[in-house]
């Protein structure tokens, strides 16, 4: 046995297994899970967002999912503590921690940082997710449903796979071929007329910017896009052109539930981690609450359907936020007035001040924050605003703008950046970066028979959670990569095999195998082979193809080789 085996086997017996109180009593089983991820959600975003609820609405002192509070979660990449979306949600859903940037794929192996031993041999694997198992095993619906653009990391990690987060036009066909059964969330410039029409022909409505046809249809599969790209922050959100993430959860569960082999859905707050790389505070503050209303109805189906599952946790945190900071003295003093008034009087994100004085005139720069922040800027705010290279209505001209005489705890060259400094200078909010971080993450569980996860886990730990969940063990995932990712050096070993390099700037290579009777004709990023030498047959397959080009392989299903005898 050498070496890397050893620790393999070691990873297996003594860091894969859950926590005691769990090996000892299995969960029972379930028809459907809803995983809810909140991205780059800090426990302090909770707890601002809960006090400026109560502060707001004294009526209503509790988010939906403080009942079900139940641990924490330590997430990670493969060889760092702190993690992006990409590998952090990737564990969740494969049982693998990976490299910043991957998407449910098998790790580079990087022997001095690694944090558990790896298989250098599988590096650039596509590994298979729990929603991919529940279509494949048990013939499960499949949704997602999130506020960023549907290739983005985390959506991308449940039904995609590349080591690059970034390959949109590599992550964007494996969503649309893996045959979810309902999409809603951002993104219609992202979505091709080929991948539409491949949709259409398949039997799904599709939706961009309709929001009374999503409302209207009743089909059993949907992808419903909104916006160019991401979808707008909740606060700013024009309610009869874009839906709350939580009537599209509701839609989504209504469709999915009508399955009646059951359904694997997966809701991000998407846009939680994009106000806190902004390191605006009111942004993280209402989408949050308003992920939190998802939850709410989310946890509502469960609890009526009996059969549902629903499990809530962060990626990864961001930003470092602090209710508490350093610049307000004698903020342990404050009361609540003092704390949370101002703040409950912004109305708008960050983005939305900026996209709102960009489209209005200078002279009505103090109406626009009287009437969506309650104040108007000092002398020293509008000159600072005013030197914003972002401005365009400035007096100022562009070329005389600078940072001289202006409050350096003012100053951006960004406009988004200025307006969220001034909404944190409003309050004793604290940033210690404008990135992810490390601490642990909240969790939260509801399960119909009480068999929810007690305490610290890992995010390995909540893969094998939810594997067993549909009645999985992980090494069942193990053993579908295996089949559906096989490397087609292994696959067609017997044949003869060539890769023939696309015509087009962006495109994607073709593995064309022979022998004296037959050709296969395979591209990467679909379900669909053609076979014969003008392609004359079409073969529909149940999992989609992948090509790696920093190893020129392509990942394919074993079954494949069956068609050339």
């Amino acid at each position: 046995m050498n070496k890397t085996t050893t620790l393999l086997l070691l990873f297996a017996l003594f860091i894969l297994p859950v926590s005691g109180a769990e090996r000892t009593n299995e969960p029972q089983t379930v028809k459907n899970i809803i995983f809810m991820i909140p991205d780059g959600t800090s426990l302090a975003t909770v707890s601002i967002a809960r006090w400026l609820q109560w502060y707001n609405h004294p009526e209503l002192p509790k988010l939906h999912v403080d009942p079900y509070l139940c641990g924490t979660v330590r997430t990670h990449s493969s060889n760092a503590p702190i993690g992006d979306s990409a590998p952090t949600t990737s564990c969740y859903m494969t049982g693998y921690p990976s490299r910043t940037g991957y998407v449910s794929t098998y790790p580079e192996s990087d022997p001095a940082n690694d944090i558990y031993p790896n298989d250098p041999a599988r590096a650039f694997q596509p590994l298979t997710t729990v929603l991919e198992a529940g279509k494949l095993l048990y013939n499960k619906a499949a949704g997602l449903v999130f506020t960023c653009e549907f290739p983005h990391a985390t959506p991308a990690d449940c039904s995609a796979h590349s080591y690059n987060r970034s390959k949109y036009e590599w992550i964007a066909p494996q969503m649309v071929h893996n045959d979810l059964s309902v999409v809603i969330g951002g993104g219609v410039s992202l979505l091709s007329d080929e991948n539409e029409a491949y949709l259409k022909s398949n039997g799904y409505s599709v939706y961009r910017n309709d929001l009374n046809g999503m409302r209207k249809d009743t089909s059993g599969k949907m992808w419903a896009l909104y916006g160019d790209r991401e979808m707008a922050y909740d606060a700013d959100r024009d309610p009869a052109g874009q839906p709350s993430i939580e009537e599209m959860t509701r839609i989504a569960i209504e469709k999915l539930s009508k399955n009646e082999n059951g359904f694997f859905l997966m809701v991000e707050g998407s846009k939680i981690d994009w106000a806190a790389h902004a390191n605006d505070p009111a942004g993280m503050a209402t989408e949050f609450l308003a992920f939190d209303r998802a939850c709410g109805a989310a946890l509502q189906f469960a609890k009526e359907d009996g059969q549902t599952a629903v499990i809530i946790a962060p990626d990864h945190g961001n930003s470092g936020i602090s209710l508490g900071a350093n610049r307000c003295g004698g903020y342990d003093k404050l009361t609540k007035d003092q704390l949370f008034h101002a703040f409950s009087q912004f109305k708008l994100t960050a983005e939305g001040f900026a996209r709102k004085l960009n489209d209005e005139p200078a002279s009505e720069v103090q109406h626009i924050f009287r009437e969506y922040a309650g104040f108007e800027l000092n002398e020293q705010e509008l000159e600072a605003l005013y030197h914003c290279s972002g401005y365009r209505n400035s007096p100022v001209p562009e070329g005389e703008r600078s940072s001289q005489g202006i409050e350096p705890s003012l100053y951006s060259g960004s406009l988004n950046t200025f307006v969220s400094k001034l909404i944190t200078s409003k309050t004793c909010f604290g940033f210690t970066t404008g990135g992810h971080t490390g601490e642990d993450v909240f969790l939260a569980g509801y399960h119909p028979q009480g068999d929810i996860p007690l305490g610290m886990h890992t995010n390995i730990e909540l893969n094998a959670y939810l594997c067993k969940l549909f009645g999985l063990d992980r090494d069942v995932l193990d053993e579908l990569t295996g089949r559906r990712f096989a490397p087609h050096t292994e696959v067609f070993k017997a044949y003869a095999c060539e890769i023939i390099p696309s015509k087009e700037e962006k495109g994607s290579p073709t593995l064309v195998v022979r022998n004296k009777k037959k050709q296969l004709n395979i591209k990467p990023f679909t379900n669909i082979v053609t076979e014969g030498r003008k392609g004359e047959k079409e073969i529909r397959l149940h999992s989609v193809i992948v090509y790696v080009d920093r190893n020129n392989t392509f990942y394919l299903p074993e079954e494949l080789a069956g068609y050339m005898e």
